[in-house]
């Protein structure tokens, strides 16, 4: 056959039939089942199981302890070790430069037996059926395989397969959690967290709606096959067998990032409810939002589930959506977000009301700091010209992402320091911009690697005397005494719904609007 030619429909049937004969001979089983006892996995963590641990002295590979608690889990919890703490992760590779690629690590059984990636091995063991029993004959393996290879004919379609409930033809949040458990159990760069196994339902949780909030561009809390294709998230999981350093990652799996959303999240949440008010969230980069913006937050537009509405919190998945909406808005998820929350009446455009609403708020508070602002036909106009309306008096989604400074254009309404940020970076931005070395990264990534770093100093500092002596408690010693009383028992993880009970309405948009950033 000609190189490059596609195999018709009739002649892949015939290939993949020989395929299975050879899978079924007796010497192809006794490896399979070799194979598959070497990577089954010791069990599985429901979503959000086992964390009502409180934080402590642990250290992993040589790096101080996180301050944040633990969240509880669904239904009656059992409380870890007083000595369980947020390990801080392993040593990682220089951010700015390019990946540090370890030694592939293989399966025999998944890579030969069905040409798939490595990380694939979890999911196929359990559509196997090796979760009741804890191990998977041959037959079984290959009646799954045989049924996958005859309604699935690219990896997305055969992912979604392997993943979903019966009868579902996408995947929902909870599908996720025995892949991700694997991951956890079996990834070199997450070895550090095989002593901390109260945190592994917060690294997933974190993984579970940075997949959601980049993969599911519909916002239904539904992963199609479309989307997936469109995605870059099947790539993402063949690089985890070949990346040794798991922070290299950084789309979805790295765990500097969960640290640091977890750490930001834990405190805002002074009362530790595992939920923030928007007292809490207001405090959020020293009160820099603007309160209207948190009270359309809070108002259901951009949250699921009903707790909003009923009791006026968000959880930690909502919260995850929040900050990295807030630190890189020029993501079609995160101008999404914000498009969402400035559209008070829900008609798919941004009016001039609506622009001046948000503006107000952020003249009495430039005027409270003794600067003067501009008058709102000035700064209508500023706008106007950046963003580039294709309609006259309205600004639509459309026209924000085509718009390469969509976060100038929404920190300009509602982010008073962010905003003041940008002003000051007008005059000297061409000179930052020739001094960049090395690979851009995203707005999100330099945030997270800053804090970071900060979060690494903060505990350093934090450390007692090596001379005898304790030293005075330090902030974060005063913290880590907090979180030694119990915690209350709430569950971390609750099951999707639909969007809240306000009047959404579905945004009409086209190719470009649905293609990853």
């Amino acid at each position: 056959m000609p190189p490059g030619k596609v195999l018709q429909p009739v002649l892949k049937m015939k290939v993949d039939e020989l395929f299975l004969c050879w899978l079924s001979e007796s010497s192809t089983q006794t490896m399979l089942q070799d194979c598959l006892q070497r990577i089954k996995t010791p069990g599985r963590t429901e979503m959000g199981a086992g964390d009502a641990g409180q934080p402590g002295p642990l250290l992993a590979a040589a790096a101080p302890a996180c301050k944040p608690g633990v969240f509880d889990s669904l239904g009656a919890p059992s409380p870890a070790p007083a000595s369980a703490a947020l390990p801080l992760g392993a040593a990682t590779s220089p951010r700015s430069g390019p990946h540090v690629r370890g030694p592939p690590r293989r399966s025999a059984g998944t890579r030969v037996a069905c040409g798939c990636p490595l990380y694939w091995k979890g999911p196929l063991f359990y559509s196997a059926g090796g979760e009741r029993t804890g191990s998977v004959s041959a037959h079984k393996f290959v009646a799954m395989w045989r049924k996958t290879l005859q309604n699935c004919h690219d990896d997305a379609a055969k992912f979604v397969h392997l993943l979903m409930n019966p009868g579902c033809n996408y995947l929902v949040q909870e599908d996720f959690v025995p892949f991700l458990q694997d991951v956890v159990n079996t990834h070199p760069g997450l070895a550090f967290l095989k002593e901390a196994s109260e945190f592994h339902s917060r690294y997933i949780t974190t993984v579970i709606q940075r997949i959601f909030y980049t993969v599911n561009r519909s916002w239904s809390g539904r992963i199609t096959c479309a989307e997936l294709r469109r995605s870059t998230f099947l790539q993402n999981v063949a690089l985890l067998e070949e990346e040794a350093d798991i922070n290299q990652l950084t789309e979805y799996f790295s765990y500097e990032h969960f640290y640091v959303i977890y750490c930001k999240f834990w405190e805002l949440d002074t009362d530790h409810d595992l939920l923030i008010d928007s007292q809490d969230l207001a405090r959020h980069n020293d009160h820099a939002l603007s309160t209207k913006m948190i009270e359309r937050i809070f108002s259901g537009a951009v949250t699921r589930g009903r707790k909003v509405q009923k009791e006026g919190k968000i959880s930690y998945a909502d919260f995850v959506w929040f900050l990295i909406s807030e630190e890189d808005k020029k993501t079609p998820t995160s101008i999404e977000y914000w498009f969402r929350c400035m559209d008070l009446d829900g008609d798919g455009a941004l009016s001039m009301f609506e622009l001046e609403y948000f503006y107000e708020e952020q003249c009495r508070r430039l005027d409270s700091m003794a600067i003067e602002a501009l008058p709102f036909e000035d700064c209508l106009c500023q706008m106007l010209d950046l963003v580039k309306p294709q309609s006259e008096g309205k600004i639509t989604l459309h026209d924000l992402k085509s718009c390469k400074l969509a976060n100038v254009f929404f920190d300009t309404f509602f982010n008073i320091e962010k905003y003041l940020d940008h002003e000051q970076k007008e005059q000297v931005s061409l000179l930052r911009e020739s001094e960049s070395e090395g690979p851009e990264l995203s707005d999100w990534e330099k945030y997270a690697a800053e804090e970071y770093d900060i979060l690494v100093a903060e505990e350093a500092a934090g450390e007692p005397w090596e001379d005898g002596y304790e030293a005075e408690l330090s902030p974060v010693d005063q913290k880590l005494s907090v979180l030694r009383s119990p915690l209350a028992q709430r569950p971390f993880f609750e099951a999707p719904s639909a969007l809240g009970t306000v009047d959404l309405y579905e945004y009409a948009c086209d190719d470009a609007d649905v293609q990853p950033s």
